[in-house]
């Protein structure tokens, strides 16, 4: 046997096994923050919402077809009936991705007017439906945006809108839900599954504990959604929570409400610099 063996920082093998976890950690926390660093970032504008939204244009036609098919037969199978039902909900959440577009746009023009652009950047989890709505909508205004996109058991693919130098892959969830709060100025909730809810009820947990340490305007966009899903009035009526609880959030129906209470949030609590 000859040569050295490699050095420890050179062993996949032990980086990949449980005694090297913790460094693993560490590099989801140092190899983002060199990023970031060298490119300037200085606070996140954050999407979170479902994957599983799609745009308009790809659902209309999925609808139509399904309507055609259902019409086209006097007595339709249950199945085609509950397949129209279904479609009719995917054009609602599509209406989602087309507002979560528009509205990271509108955020990223008003960011390039500012004396130092980079000092706020639209941030997703870098997957696809509400998420690659807001990175489309910030490359469809030329600016730029992050993608913390994580794998998963179905290998959930970055999606094409995300700049190379802002496509970040994690392993930890913990680590990604970190960089989703700690650079944030402002968090934008659109309708979403367990992950939505998952990341949402953290940040209010947070928040009420006072945890982040500062405020961060949190505006859940889509009351008709919401309303259904989450109860927030039933637990103040339970005393779960205290009524000034409801004001760690805000809601929003339109693209035009949520763009200004954003922008007036982020201009009150995130000065420029004298």
């Amino acid at each position: 046997m000859s040569g050295n063996p490699p050095k420890a920082y050179e062993n996949l093998e032990f980086l990949h096994s449980p005694y090297a976890r913790t460094i693993r950690i560490m590099c989801e926390y140092y190899e983002p923050l060199s990023r970031f660093q060298e490119h300037g970032v200085g606070r996140t504008i954050v999407f979170f919402g479902s994957a599983r939204a799609k745009p308009m244009e790809v659902v209309s036609r999925e609808y139509e077809e399904i309507k055609r098919m259902v019409s086209s037969y006097p007595n339709p199978d249950p199945d085609l009936v509950k397949r129209l039902k279904r479609a009719e909900y995917d054009l609602e959440l599509a209406r989602y991705y087309e507002d979560a577009r528009q509205l990271a746009r509108r955020l990223t023009e008003w960011i390039k007017t500012l004396d130092d652009s980079h000092r706020f950047i639209i941030c997703s989890g870098g997957g696809p439906g509400i998420m690659e709505a807001a990175n489309r909508g910030a490359a469809e205004a030329e600016g730029k945006s992050i993608g913390l996109n994580i794998s998963l058991p179905y290998e959930q693919e970055i999606n094409p809108y995300v700049p190379e130098e802002f496509r970040f892959q994690f392993h930890y969830f913990f680590m990604r839900k970190f960089w989703f709060v700690h650079l944030a100025a402002a968090l934008v909730v659109f309708p979403g599954g367990f992950g939505t809810l998952d990341e949402l009820i953290e940040v209010l947990t947070l928040t009420q504990t006072g945890k982040i340490g500062r405020h961060i305007p949190v505006l859940i966009y889509g009351r008709r959604y919401w309303d259904e899903v989450l109860n927030f009035d039933a637990l103040v009526r339970w005393g779960t929570i205290d009524e000034k609880d409801l004001r760690l959030f805000s809601f929003a129906d339109t693209v035009e409400e949520a763009f200004n209470y954003l922008k007036e949030e982020i201009e009150k609590h995130y000065p420029s610099e004298p």
